[in-house]
């Protein structure tokens, strides 16, 4: 009987097998592997994302039920105690380094954003991943907690996350945003969480314009009003400088405030940007155009297999992390070759 390839064997098709190893061989520790691979646990973690296995003993169930369809990938059936161990000792590093490999098959899937302006566009964000406190007391954030965090920068043009970190649910959301390397010329929104004036200097020194919200206590001096369009609910557009001690000593930029009301709501809102160039109705469309990190973290939290973990450590869990992310990148990309295809 002729075989015919599976939906998932036409899904992991962006995965290099050849730089799959290379990167397995640098991201390696202790002795050489004799039951199983880090193809073998990809294959099966990958597969447990897609097919909501819940535990060890159901993925291995599983792979012993598509042996023929396992051996056309080329992997086999692992153990769940082989399993278990290669996720505790062998680094997830891996799957990272796999995910930005796997980010440049992306590059041309991108397509003008829904604004007319010509600049990237990207929202920065960052989601607790919950944990038990009971089984990961690592990861405890708060007597009740436990968790860590996904941080990351969506871009609008395709909505895949190009930049993204996995750090401690305690962590700042400003550490991991402050380390994303934005390219020059485009414009980031992000929530009051990501208030750092001297941040705020450094993206302006690199040609990088954002859009946040205004925190109503801010010190400010108005330098220069601007005319505003009503009818379209912008009711301030002003030039101001951060004046408090604490902004005058980072350095805060000359930036733009603009206060505007939604005419569906009649809410009203003050948001802050150090783009001087675009319609001041813009400035709040963009922002609102934020609710697409909104709608990634939720996407991947029903979708993906973010509740139940494999493991208790903290390299186990960043494995199931790193892998969940690549299939978002592979389903993703399915659908826009299905686009255009």
């Amino acid at each position: 009987m002729s075989h015919q390839n599976t939906v998932f064997h036409e899904l992991i098709k962006p995965v290099v097998r050849q730089d799959f190893e290379q990167l397995a061989k640098v991201h390696h520790v202790g002795q050489k592997f004799r039951a199983a691979s880090r193809w073998d646990q990809f294959i099966a973690i990958l597969m447990s994302q897609f097919s909501c296995r819940q535990s060890l003993r159901d993925i291995q169930s599983n792979l012993e039920c598509q042996q023929e369809k396992l051996s056309h990938l080329g992997a086999k059936s692992i153990p769940r105690s082989t399993l278990a161990r290669i996720k505790e000792q062998q680094p997830a590093a891996l799957y990272q380094q796999l995910f930005y490999k796997l980010l440049k098959y992306y590059e041309h899937s991108k397509v003008a954003h829904k604004f007319r302006f010509k600049n990237p566009l990207y929202s920065l964000d960052a989601s607790h991943i919950d944990l038990s406190l009971s089984l990961c007391e690592w990861a405890k954030v708060h007597d009740s907690k436990a968790s860590m965090k996904l941080s990351i920068g969506l871009n609008h043009s395709n909505d895949i996350p190009e930049f993204v970190a996995v750090e401690n649910g305690k962590e700042n959301d400003m550490v991991q945003g402050r380390k994303f390397q934005f390219p020059a010329g485009s414009i980031v929104v992000f929530d009051k969480g990501y208030v750092d004036y001297q941040w705020y200097a450094n993206l302006t020194a690199q040609n990088i314009g954002f859009v946040t919200r205004f925190r109503p206590k801010s010190v400010y001096q108005v330098i220069q009003q601007h005319p505003v369009l009503e009818s379209k609910g912008i009711l301030k557009d002003e030039t101001i400088q951060l004046n408090s001690a604490h902004a005058l000593k980072r350095k805060a930029p000359v930036l733009r405030r603009i206060e505007y009301r939604d005419q569906q709501s009649g809410k009203h809102f003050s948001f802050l940007s150090n783009n001087f160039h675009l319609a001041a109705s813009t400035i709040a469309a963009i922002y609102k155009d934020r609710w697409k990190v909104e709608l990634f973290f939720k996407a991947i939290k029903q979708n993906l297999k973010l509740k139940a973990f494999l493991g208790r450590s903290r390299n186990a869990i960043q494995t199931q992390i790193w892998i969940a992310m690549i299939a978002y990148l592979l389903v993703s990309f399915a659908r826009h070759l299905g686009k255009t295809g």
